[in-house]
């Protein structure tokens, strides 16, 4: 498939070329060549959008005065246009990122999902009244931020853009978007929706490009309100440094290290099907991947027996020109990093119970073999820090106590999985977790309808769900003395 998408920057309802003229080669994962080349926004560019989307939602701007029901409109109608395109955008995704398109079209529904989800919630961003002793009325409001940046990383490139634009229009703001420059393509597609939707000129700005140059120049932009940041726990500080110099808000989505949790009494067929798609979906891309695993000593071996088969019997591949569930990492320095942790892991004592390398059947494509990593304390490098990729890591436990210290042993604190029949065990030990989310008996899971959000180095704030309209929604209260 050749790339016949949108190539520019999306600035003010325009498609134009960056200021430098520069632009950004991007490369399939699966063959690693060449497949588009779009423009790369600088300083500049970012500025021309700030300005268009500051004047679009400006007190009596257009999109401010635009009615509560007919913004729920157009974001349903940008939803038509994402469904319509949905094979287009996924096949987009699956040549950018290297994700199959089976994962791509998923990412893809999610964000259809997303778009509706909020354009119920346009006309429903309500106030309160605030009972206050005398002769006064007191009520709060809720009122739109302005101008929101959106930066975007390049693991689910169209999802996590969708998932916090889609509350931000809702509640009135405009955005600018900023996909990574490893993955530019597919965010490019809410230009094309903003435009068939009929939204203003620059309530919608989308600008590729680099985190450095183009990440860091939206974060600090004074007329930027709010900024929400997906990625890594460094990069994520650069960010809140940036939009501190402003004092502007943030929601910061960022690393985790995922632990599965399983208990003698669980259904093991239904623990290994989970365990292995929460570690190797998106070849382990993933912040919320559930990259640890911690099981109970009476049937660790059973289970990681089963687990094993499972990895060892993942069709490698890009799914668009083979039947792959598990694609290629996004880039070969990445491959580099993958495959040094794993040699790491084997140096302070793991034992690799599958996979470990490149497989030897690819000879194209940024590969790593589904693997894992056995005989793994809690101390390890490879038990403490986030890799990224299609590896998992096994550390056995003997009781309740032992289980619920483990996994809260971690800097990070986003998604947590719970396997038992027990529901006491269940709720006890959701509650003993450390983590923004707990799921029990499936992983990983979300909807656009909860919150997602984690703890300590995963970030804070939360997007999806009611929280999302509260992240950007700023509280008026207004009291009136009725003397």
């Amino acid at each position: 498939m050749e790339y016949s998408g949108p190539t520019g920057l999306y600035i003010d309802g325009d498609w134009v070329a960056a200021a430098s003229d520069e632009t950004i080669e991007t490369r399939d994962p699966a063959t690693e060549a060449p497949y588009a080349e779009v423009a790369r926004a600088g300083e500049a560019d970012v500025d021309a959008a700030v300005r268009a989307a500051n004047s679009a939602g400006a007190r009596g701007g257009e999109w401010e005065t635009t009615s509560a029901a007919e913004r729920g409109e157009k974001l349903r109608a940008m939803a038509d246009f994402i469904e319509a395109r949905k094979d287009e955008i996924a096949l987009v995704e699956s040549h950018d990122n290297g994700k199959t398109p089976f994962e791509a079209g998923m990412e893809v529904q999610m964000v259809v999902d997303t778009f509706r989800y909020y354009a119920g919630w346009t006309d429903k961003v309500t106030g309160e009244y605030n009972p206050v002793p005398g002769r006064r009325v007191n009520y709060t409001t809720r009122e739109p931020l302005g101008v929101t940046g959106h930066i975007v990383p390049w693991n689910y490139p169209f999802q996590l853009a969708g998932r916090s634009l889609a509350p931000a229009l809702a509640c009135g703001n405009t955005a600018v978007v900023k996909p990574s420059s490893q993955t530019p393509l597919s965010a490019l597609y809410y230009g094309l929706a903003a435009e068939e939707a009929g939204l203003p000129d620059g309530v919608v700005n989308v600008v590729p490009g680099s985190g450095s140059e183009a990440g860091s120049a939206l974060a600090s932009h004074p007329d930027v309100a709010h900024v929400t940041f997906t990625g890594s726990t460094e990069v994520g500080k650069g960010v809140m440094a940036d939009a501190a110099a402003n004092v502007t808000g943030v929601t910061l989505e960022l690393g985790g290290k995922g632990p599965n949790v399983v208990f003698p009494d669980a259904d093991l067929d239904a623990a290994a099907k989970g365990v292995h798609y929460g570690i190797f979906m998106n070849a382990g891309q993933m912040c919320w991947a559930g990259s640890r695993l911690l099981v109970h000593e009476e049937v660790a071996d059973d289970l990681v027996e089963r687990v094993v088969a499972r990895a060892e019997s993942t069709p490698l591949g890009s799914g668009i020109d083979d039947d792959g569930r598990m694609g290629p990492v996004v880039s070969e320095s990445h491959r580099g990093d993958v495959l040094e942790y794993i040699s790491l892991g084997v140096e302070e004592g793991a034992t690799v119970a599958c996979g470990g390398g490149v497989p030897e059947d690819k000879d194209t494509g940024y590969f790593v073999e589904p693997t894992v990593l056995a005989d793994v304390t809690n101390d390890m490098t490879v038990a403490r820090e986030e890799i990224f990729g299609p590896v998992l890591v096994v550390t056995e436990f003997s009781d309740r106590t032992e289980a619920i210290e483990l996994a809260n042993d971690s800097p990070y604190g986003l998604l947590a999985g719970v396997w038992t029949e027990g529901l006491s065990r269940a709720h006890g030990v959701a509650d003993a977790l450390d983590y923004g989310m707990v799921s029990v008996n499936e992983y990983p899971v979300t909807f656009p309808q909860t919150p997602f959000g984690g703890t300590k180095q995963s970030g804070h704030g939360r997007e999806q769900g009611a929280e999302a309209v509260r992240e950007f929604t700023q509280a008026k209260n207004v009291n009136l003395n009725l003397g």
